[in-house]
Protein backbone atom coordinates (compact mmCIF):
# COMPACT_ATOMS: atom_id res chain seq x y z
CA UNK A 1 0.00 0.00 0.00
CA UNK A 2 1.85 3.20 -0.91
CA UNK A 3 1.61 6.10 1.74
CA UNK A 4 -0.13 9.15 0.77
CA UNK A 5 2.40 12.31 0.58
CA UNK A 6 2.40 14.38 4.50
CA UNK A 7 0.44 17.79 3.90
CA UNK A 8 1.55 20.32 6.59
CA UNK A 9 -1.85 20.86 8.35
CA UNK A 10 -0.10 24.85 9.02
CA UNK A 11 1.78 26.61 6.59
CA UNK A 12 3.95 30.31 8.24
CA UNK A 13 3.16 33.19 5.02
CA UNK A 14 6.82 34.29 5.69
CA UNK A 15 7.82 30.62 4.37
CA UNK A 16 5.48 30.96 1.00
CA UNK A 17 6.33 34.74 0.59
CA UNK A 18 10.39 33.60 0.57
CA UNK A 19 9.05 31.34 -2.25
CA UNK A 20 7.14 33.87 -3.83
CA UNK A 21 9.91 36.18 -4.04
CA UNK A 22 12.67 33.53 -5.32
CA UNK A 23 9.76 32.23 -7.82
CA UNK A 24 9.67 35.77 -9.39
CA UNK A 25 13.28 37.03 -9.53
CA UNK A 26 14.71 33.61 -10.19
CA UNK A 27 17.60 35.18 -8.50
CA UNK A 28 17.95 34.72 -4.35
CA UNK A 29 20.11 37.78 -3.98
CA UNK A 30 17.17 40.30 -5.62
CA UNK A 31 14.80 37.76 -3.85
CA UNK A 32 16.37 38.73 -0.31
CA UNK A 33 16.68 42.18 -1.29
CA UNK A 34 13.33 42.26 -1.97
CA UNK A 35 11.77 40.81 1.53
CA UNK A 36 14.86 43.32 3.50
CA UNK A 37 16.32 39.86 4.80
CA UNK A 38 19.53 38.19 4.65
CA UNK A 39 20.13 35.72 1.88
CA UNK A 40 20.88 32.95 4.41
CA UNK A 41 17.71 33.55 5.72
CA UNK A 42 15.58 33.29 2.88
CA UNK A 43 17.67 30.14 1.57
CA UNK A 44 16.56 28.16 4.89
CA UNK A 45 13.30 29.21 4.57
CA UNK A 46 12.88 28.08 1.20
CA UNK A 47 14.30 24.91 2.15
CA UNK A 48 12.22 24.89 5.14
CA UNK A 49 9.45 25.04 3.19
CA UNK A 50 10.58 22.22 0.85
CA UNK A 51 11.18 19.80 3.78
CA UNK A 52 7.46 20.76 4.92
CA UNK A 53 5.94 19.66 1.08
CA UNK A 54 8.53 17.02 0.79
CA UNK A 55 8.48 18.43 -2.71
CA UNK A 56 11.81 20.12 -4.36
CA UNK A 57 11.00 22.93 -5.90
CA UNK A 58 13.86 25.11 -7.36
CA UNK A 59 17.13 23.44 -9.25
CA UNK A 60 19.54 25.68 -8.15
CA UNK A 61 23.32 25.77 -10.27
CA UNK A 62 26.17 28.49 -10.13
CA UNK A 63 24.31 30.47 -13.06
CA UNK A 64 20.70 30.45 -12.65
CA UNK A 65 17.77 29.26 -10.27
CA UNK A 66 14.50 27.62 -12.27
CA UNK A 67 11.47 26.23 -10.79
CA UNK A 68 10.70 22.56 -10.80
CA UNK A 69 7.56 21.62 -12.06
CA UNK A 70 6.06 21.16 -8.16
CA UNK A 71 7.47 24.80 -7.77
CA UNK A 72 5.35 25.96 -10.73
CA UNK A 73 2.23 24.18 -9.54
CA UNK A 74 2.67 26.16 -5.92
CA UNK A 75 2.46 29.53 -7.40
CA UNK A 76 -0.58 30.11 -8.11
CA UNK A 77 -1.78 28.53 -4.68
CA UNK A 78 0.80 30.25 -2.24
CA UNK A 79 -0.08 34.07 -4.30
CA UNK A 80 -3.33 33.36 -3.03
CA UNK A 81 -2.90 32.67 0.48
CA UNK A 82 -0.74 35.57 0.65
CA UNK A 83 -3.27 38.02 -1.01
CA UNK A 84 -5.92 36.15 1.22
CA UNK A 85 -3.74 37.02 4.22
CA UNK A 86 -3.14 40.67 3.02
CA UNK A 87 -7.00 41.05 2.74
CA UNK A 88 -7.40 39.86 6.39
CA UNK A 89 -4.79 42.06 7.97
CA UNK A 90 -6.17 44.95 5.96
CA UNK A 91 -9.91 44.66 7.46
CA UNK A 92 -9.20 43.09 10.61
CA UNK A 93 -5.61 42.66 12.20
CA UNK A 94 -5.20 47.53 11.99
CA UNK A 95 -8.57 47.96 11.96
CA UNK A 96 -10.23 50.10 9.37
CA UNK A 97 -13.29 51.96 10.01
CA UNK A 98 -14.46 55.94 9.82
CA UNK A 99 -14.07 59.27 11.60
CA UNK A 100 -12.48 59.56 15.44
CA UNK A 101 -12.60 55.15 15.04
CA UNK A 102 -10.39 54.87 12.19
CA UNK A 103 -6.88 53.79 12.90
CA UNK A 104 -3.85 56.06 12.17
CA UNK A 105 -2.72 56.16 8.48
CA UNK A 106 0.54 55.43 8.26
CA UNK A 107 1.87 57.64 4.88
CA UNK A 108 5.00 57.83 3.14
CA UNK A 109 6.42 61.46 1.90
CA UNK A 110 9.49 59.83 0.54
CA UNK A 111 11.82 62.76 1.81
CA UNK A 112 10.49 66.41 3.62
CA UNK A 113 9.84 69.08 1.23
CA UNK A 114 8.30 67.01 -1.57
CA UNK A 115 4.70 67.43 -2.58
CA UNK A 116 3.73 64.46 -0.78
CA UNK A 117 3.75 66.79 1.91
CA UNK A 118 1.56 69.39 0.72
CA UNK A 119 -0.99 66.40 -0.68
CA UNK A 120 -0.86 65.44 3.79
CA UNK A 121 -1.28 68.76 4.96
CA UNK A 122 -4.53 69.39 3.07
CA UNK A 123 -5.63 65.81 3.60
CA UNK A 124 -5.73 66.45 7.35
CA UNK A 125 -7.22 69.90 6.89
CA UNK A 126 -10.27 68.14 4.42
CA UNK A 127 -10.29 65.11 7.77
CA UNK A 128 -9.17 66.91 11.01
CA UNK A 129 -10.82 64.14 12.44
CA UNK A 130 -8.44 61.35 10.76
CA UNK A 131 -4.86 60.76 12.06
CA UNK A 132 -2.43 60.61 9.64
CA UNK A 133 0.87 59.51 10.19
CA UNK A 134 3.96 60.79 7.98
CA UNK A 135 6.63 58.67 6.91
CA UNK A 136 9.95 58.47 5.62
CA UNK A 137 10.83 55.73 3.38
CA UNK A 138 12.87 56.79 0.70
CA UNK A 139 11.75 55.22 -2.64
CA UNK A 140 8.48 53.80 -3.85
CA UNK A 141 10.10 49.93 -4.45
CA UNK A 142 10.80 50.22 -0.57
CA UNK A 143 7.52 51.37 -0.06
CA UNK A 144 5.46 49.04 -2.06
CA UNK A 145 6.83 46.43 -0.01
CA UNK A 146 5.72 47.59 3.38
CA UNK A 147 2.90 48.54 2.53
CA UNK A 148 2.05 44.99 1.19
CA UNK A 149 3.04 43.71 4.73
CA UNK A 150 1.01 45.66 6.27
CA UNK A 151 3.52 48.05 8.08
CA UNK A 152 2.79 50.81 5.55
CA UNK A 153 -0.50 51.87 4.29
CA UNK A 154 0.38 55.06 1.48
CA UNK A 155 3.14 56.33 -0.84
CA UNK A 156 4.06 58.55 -3.68
CA UNK A 157 6.24 57.69 -6.21
CA UNK A 158 7.08 56.31 -10.11
CA UNK A 159 3.92 53.59 -9.94
CA UNK A 160 5.41 52.27 -13.52
CA UNK A 161 9.14 51.72 -12.40
CA UNK A 162 7.41 49.17 -9.98
CA UNK A 163 7.48 45.35 -10.66
CA UNK A 164 4.07 43.96 -12.58
CA UNK A 165 3.42 41.55 -9.35
CA UNK A 166 3.82 44.67 -6.93
CA UNK A 167 1.43 46.88 -9.27
CA UNK A 168 -1.10 43.96 -9.33
CA UNK A 169 -1.55 44.28 -5.83
CA UNK A 170 -1.55 48.07 -5.66
CA UNK A 171 -3.85 50.54 -6.28
CA UNK A 172 -2.84 54.67 -7.52
CA UNK A 173 -3.66 57.84 -8.14
CA UNK A 174 -2.06 60.07 -10.92
CA UNK A 175 -0.71 63.07 -8.75
CA UNK A 176 1.96 64.87 -10.54
CA UNK A 177 4.39 64.96 -13.72
CA UNK A 178 7.32 66.60 -11.46
CA UNK A 179 9.73 68.31 -13.33
CA UNK A 180 12.90 67.11 -12.88
CA UNK A 181 16.48 68.89 -11.40
CA UNK A 182 20.14 68.18 -10.87
CA UNK A 183 21.68 68.83 -7.41
CA UNK A 184 25.55 70.35 -8.15
CA UNK A 185 28.14 70.54 -5.83
CA UNK A 186 29.59 74.19 -4.93
CA UNK A 187 32.47 74.82 -7.73
CA UNK A 188 30.81 72.39 -10.61
CA UNK A 189 30.98 74.38 -13.75
CA UNK A 190 27.12 73.73 -14.77
CA UNK A 191 26.62 75.20 -10.89
CA UNK A 192 26.67 78.47 -12.47
CA UNK A 193 23.84 78.45 -14.88
CA UNK A 194 19.87 79.31 -13.78
CA UNK A 195 19.28 76.10 -15.85
CA UNK A 196 21.05 72.97 -16.87
CA UNK A 197 20.18 71.76 -20.78
CA UNK A 198 20.48 67.77 -20.03
CA UNK A 199 23.20 67.46 -22.99
CA UNK A 200 25.29 69.67 -20.90
CA UNK A 201 25.48 66.40 -18.59
CA UNK A 202 27.05 64.59 -21.51
CA UNK A 203 30.42 62.86 -19.89
CA UNK A 204 29.17 63.36 -16.67
CA UNK A 205 28.52 60.43 -14.05
CA UNK A 206 25.24 61.46 -12.32
CA UNK A 207 23.91 59.42 -9.06
CA UNK A 208 20.58 58.23 -9.25
CA UNK A 209 20.12 55.30 -6.04
CA UNK A 210 22.55 52.99 -7.86
CA UNK A 211 22.94 49.79 -5.47
CA UNK A 212 19.62 50.84 -3.45
CA UNK A 213 17.66 48.28 -3.36
CA UNK A 214 14.49 50.88 -1.92
CA UNK A 215 14.87 53.10 -5.05
CA UNK A 216 15.00 50.82 -8.03
CA UNK A 217 12.32 52.94 -9.64
CA UNK A 218 13.76 55.62 -9.54
CA UNK A 219 17.39 54.13 -10.96
CA UNK A 220 15.25 52.39 -14.35
CA UNK A 221 14.03 56.40 -14.79
CA UNK A 222 17.36 57.43 -14.64
CA UNK A 223 18.54 54.83 -16.76
CA UNK A 224 16.21 55.77 -19.61
CA UNK A 225 16.42 59.21 -19.79
CA UNK A 226 20.13 58.85 -19.68
CA UNK A 227 20.14 56.37 -22.84
CA UNK A 228 22.00 57.97 -25.78
CA UNK A 229 22.54 61.00 -24.65
CA UNK A 230 25.81 60.50 -23.23
CA UNK A 231 25.41 60.24 -19.56
CA UNK A 232 26.09 57.52 -17.39
CA UNK A 233 24.46 56.49 -13.79
CA UNK A 234 27.26 56.90 -11.18
CA UNK A 235 28.15 53.85 -9.46
CA UNK A 236 26.51 53.23 -5.94
CA UNK A 237 27.55 55.22 -3.17
CA UNK A 238 26.79 54.70 0.32
CA UNK A 239 23.57 55.18 1.96
CA UNK A 240 23.33 58.72 3.68
CA UNK A 241 20.58 59.96 5.89
CA UNK A 242 19.99 63.27 6.59
CA UNK A 243 21.53 66.45 4.98
CA UNK A 244 24.91 66.54 6.60
CA UNK A 245 25.57 62.87 5.86
CA UNK A 246 24.47 63.77 2.17
CA UNK A 247 25.88 66.15 1.60
CA UNK A 248 29.47 64.82 2.94
CA UNK A 249 28.83 61.83 0.51
CA UNK A 250 27.98 64.05 -2.18
CA UNK A 251 31.29 66.81 -1.52
CA UNK A 252 33.81 62.96 -1.18
CA UNK A 253 32.24 62.06 -5.10
CA UNK A 254 31.60 64.95 -6.50
CA UNK A 255 28.61 63.38 -8.80
CA UNK A 256 25.20 65.50 -9.78
CA UNK A 257 22.40 64.24 -8.41
CA UNK A 258 19.31 64.01 -10.31
CA UNK A 259 16.28 65.00 -8.26
CA UNK A 260 13.33 66.36 -8.67
CA UNK A 261 12.61 70.41 -8.37
CA UNK A 262 11.22 70.23 -4.76
CA UNK A 263 14.04 68.56 -3.27
CA UNK A 264 15.04 70.22 -0.48
CA UNK A 265 18.05 72.10 -0.13
CA UNK A 266 21.36 70.51 0.94
CA UNK A 267 24.85 72.09 2.53
CA UNK A 268 27.23 73.14 -0.34
CA UNK A 269 25.13 72.41 -3.36
CA UNK A 270 23.06 74.09 -5.84
CA UNK A 271 19.43 73.03 -7.40
CA UNK A 272 19.37 73.53 -10.75
CA UNK A 273 16.15 72.32 -13.08
CA UNK A 274 16.82 70.34 -16.04
CA UNK A 275 15.93 71.39 -19.36
CA UNK A 276 15.87 70.60 -23.34
CA UNK A 277 13.71 68.28 -22.63
CA UNK A 278 12.51 68.81 -19.30
CA UNK A 279 12.90 65.13 -17.85
CA UNK A 280 9.17 64.94 -15.63
CA UNK A 281 9.04 62.40 -13.01
CA UNK A 282 5.80 60.72 -13.01
CA UNK A 283 3.87 60.75 -9.30
CA UNK A 284 1.19 58.77 -8.18
CA UNK A 285 -0.23 58.09 -5.08
CA UNK A 286 -0.09 54.72 -4.37
CA UNK A 287 -2.15 52.23 -1.65
CA UNK A 288 -3.00 48.57 -0.89
CA UNK A 289 -5.32 47.41 -3.41
CA UNK A 290 -8.91 47.01 -1.31
CA UNK A 291 -7.60 49.30 1.56
CA UNK A 292 -10.76 50.74 2.96
CA UNK A 293 -10.22 54.41 5.49
CA UNK A 294 -11.32 57.79 5.28
CA UNK A 295 -7.50 58.88 5.16
CA UNK A 296 -7.27 57.48 2.09
CA UNK A 297 -10.35 59.14 0.56
CA UNK A 298 -9.37 62.50 2.21
CA UNK A 299 -5.43 62.10 0.35
CA UNK A 300 -7.48 61.33 -2.72
CA UNK A 301 -9.38 64.36 -2.77
CA UNK A 302 -6.37 66.70 -1.75
CA UNK A 303 -4.32 64.93 -4.17
CA UNK A 304 -7.41 65.50 -7.12
CA UNK A 305 -7.84 69.28 -5.91
CA UNK A 306 -3.87 70.08 -5.93
CA UNK A 307 -3.47 68.27 -9.70
CA UNK A 308 -6.34 70.22 -10.93
CA UNK A 309 -5.39 74.04 -9.04
CA UNK A 310 -1.60 73.83 -9.85
CA UNK A 311 -1.82 71.98 -12.58
CA UNK A 312 0.34 69.01 -12.09
CA UNK A 313 -0.69 66.99 -14.49
CA UNK A 314 -0.38 69.35 -17.17
CA UNK A 315 2.58 67.63 -19.38
CA UNK A 316 4.72 70.99 -21.04
CA UNK A 317 5.24 70.68 -24.70
CA UNK A 318 9.48 70.13 -24.12
CA UNK A 319 8.61 67.34 -21.20
CA UNK A 320 9.63 63.93 -21.66
CA UNK A 321 8.31 60.92 -20.02
CA UNK A 322 9.06 57.69 -20.88
CA UNK A 323 5.17 56.30 -22.98
CA UNK A 324 4.94 53.67 -20.51
CA UNK A 325 4.15 55.91 -17.50
CA UNK A 326 2.25 58.11 -20.02
CA UNK A 327 -0.26 55.53 -20.36
CA UNK A 328 -0.50 54.85 -16.69
CA UNK A 329 -0.58 57.75 -15.66
CA UNK A 330 -3.56 58.42 -17.62
CA UNK A 331 -5.70 56.31 -15.29
CA UNK A 332 -6.58 55.22 -12.14
CA UNK A 333 -6.92 51.82 -10.41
Amino acid sequence: MTAEPRIPRDLEPRLLRAFVAVSEELHFTRAAARLYVAQQALSRDVRRLERELGAELFVRTTRQVTPTAEGERLLPYARRVLEAQDDLTAAFARGTGSGSAARPLLVDLNSPGLISGRVLERARALAPECELMARFESGLTGAAAEILAGRLDVSFGRYAGLEPALRARLAQQPVRYEPMAVLLPLGHPLAELDAVPLGALAGESVYAGAGNPRTLEWTDLAHRLFEGRGIDVAAPAPLAVGPEEFGRIMAKNRHPVLTAVDFPAMPESVLRPLTDPVPLSPVSMVWRKGLAHPGVDALREAAAELAATEGWLHRPRDGWVPATDALIMMRLD
